[in-house]
């Protein structure tokens, strides 16, 4: 009588390390193809928020502008989203002092009187900080 030895093969479950490898490789091609693309809409969309922040404020001025007979000075825009002091005062025109910043954390600017509008423009300089450039960096004025 034969007797039939049955052996079973047991295999690990996993990846070599060329399939590792392989998936590395598609990974960083993809990255690389789609990064940059990513980047510039990530600059856009916070060129599109400025414009909105800045069109905010600009709302916030006027109306603040018609409650108090004139404009806010430009270095203390906070007056916008200051309470009142008495019940009877108007105000605050903003519900938050962080809406006078813009996309790139730095404040907006007022300038009294407006170079491209007549009684006040509000300002973001861009991504860089500085008067002119293109991209993320063209500067926002509004309204």
């Amino acid at each position: 009588m034969t007797r039939k030895i049955n052996r079973r093969h047991t295999y690990r479950a996993g990846f070599t390390l060329i399939e590792m490898i392989v998936v590395v490789i598609i990974i960083a091609v993809l990255a690389t193809a789609i990064g940059p693309a990513l980047f510039k809409r990530i600059g856009q969309s916070k060129q599109s928020v400025a414009i909105s922040n800045a069109a905010a404020i600009a709302q916030a001025i006027n109306l603040y502008q018609m409650d108090n007979g004139g404009l806010p000075d430009p270095s203390n825009l906070a007056a916008l989203c200051a309470r009142p002091s008495s019940a009877d005062a108007k105000g605050p025109w903003l519900n938050n002092c962080d809406d006078l910043k813009d996309p790139w954390g730095r404040m907006f600017i007022l300038v009294v009187p407006g170079v491209k509008n007549a009684n006040f423009d509000v300002v973001s300089y861009g991504a860089d900080g500085k008067p002119g450039g293109t991209g993320e960096d063209t500067d926002v004025t509004k309204p």
